[in-house]
């Protein structure tokens, strides 16, 4: 199983995973912090605009799928919406139970919690893509 899971379209996912990254990434922060958006605005932006570009890359370049377009933008849209949601879900709650005690502002611990979110989704998402939004029949 280990084997099936990762193996070299692991490595492009990583790295398509850096450019999509630190394009999403980008656009939350400047929402949060700049702009003042909501912890659930900025991170919903950062996967909204992040998916697309990341369904492109991943479908060509790390998965090289070929089925018909509607029905992998549909599975793909499905799995970002169940990544985000699970991710986001636990990341806000763990970050402020871990740093509890440390007293941090709540600014603080959101954009921690986003970088927690971050890391969160990237793992799940991978999966989902490779045996559900993207299987090969």
């Amino acid at each position: 199983m280990q084997q099936k899971v990762f193996d070299k379209t692991f490595l492009t996912f990583l790295v398509v995973g850096v450019v999509n990254t630190l394009f999403g990434t980008a656009i939350m922060f400047v929402l949060y912090n700049v702009f003042g958006c909501s912890y659930w605005v900025s991170s919903f932006c950062d996967y909204f605009f992040g998916s697309i570009l990341s369904y492109f890359l991943n479908k060509h370049f790390t998965f090289h799928y070929q089925g018909t377009d509607w029905r992998s933008i549909v599975k793909f849209a499905l799995n970002i919406v169940v990544c985000y949601l699970i991710a986001y879900s636990l990341a806000l709650p763990l970050t402020r139970y871990a740093l509890e005690s440390m007293h941090f502002s709540k600014t603080i611990v959101e954009n921690i919690a986003m970088l927690v979110g971050t890391g969160l989704f990237m793992l799940i998402n991978y999966v989902g893509q490779k045996f559900f939004a993207f299987k090969k029949r």
